[in-house]
C-alpha cells in the first residue's frame, strides 16, 4: 500500500511517517510512503490512482491540506481516503468541511496515528471488497 504524505515542510512529513510507521497494523502489511511538498504532486498522484491513502498537512502553505482534501473529494472519482492533520484540537471541525475520512492532531501520538491509518485503510478495503461482491 502507498501512503502519500503532503506538507511543504520536510520536518512535518518526517513526523507523520515516523508516527505512522512502516507497518501501522499487523493485518495490513507494510506501507510505503510517497512524499509530496506541493499541491501539483498531490493532485497528480491522486489523479493517477497511485495512492491508497493521503495524509495531508492542514497547515501547509500556500494551500492547506484541508482545502486540498475538499478539492480531491469533489473532483476525483474513486478518491482515495484522506486523513488531514491539524495543529489544534479545536480545528477538528474543519475536517468535516474538508470531507476528510479522519483527522490527526499535532503533536502526533504514534499509537493514535498508526491506529487511525489502519482503521481508514481497513474501511477503504472493506468498501472496495463489498463493491466487488455486490
Amino acid at each position: 500500500m502507498t501512503v502519500l504524505v503532503f506538507s511543504h515542510r520536510p520536518e512535518v512529513r518526517e513526523a507523520i511517517t515516523t508516527a505512522v510507521g512502516r507497518r501501522p497494523a499487523a493485518d495490513l502489511g507494510r506501507v510505503s510512503f510517497l512524499e509530496a511538498s506541493g499541491i501539483a504532486e498531490v493532485l497528480a498522484a491522486a489523479d493517477a490512482g497511485r495512492i491508497d491513502l493521503a495524509i495531508l498537512d492542514g497547515e501547509a502553505q500556500p494551500t492547506g491540506g484541508m482545502g486540498i482534501s475538499r478539492q480531491l473529494k469533489n473532483e476525483i472519482d474513486d478518491c482515495p481516503p484522506i486523513i488531514v492533520t491539524a495543529r489544534r484540537r479545536d480545528d477538528r471541525w474543519l475536517a468535516t468541511w474538508s470531507q476528510a475520512d479522519a483527522v490527526l492532531v499535532h503533536p502526533l501520538d504514534p499509537l493514535t496515528a498508526a491506529e487511525t491509518v489502519a482503521d481508514v485503510l481497513r474501511r477503504a478495503g472493506s468498501g472496495a471488497d463489498a463493491a466487488l461482491r455486490g
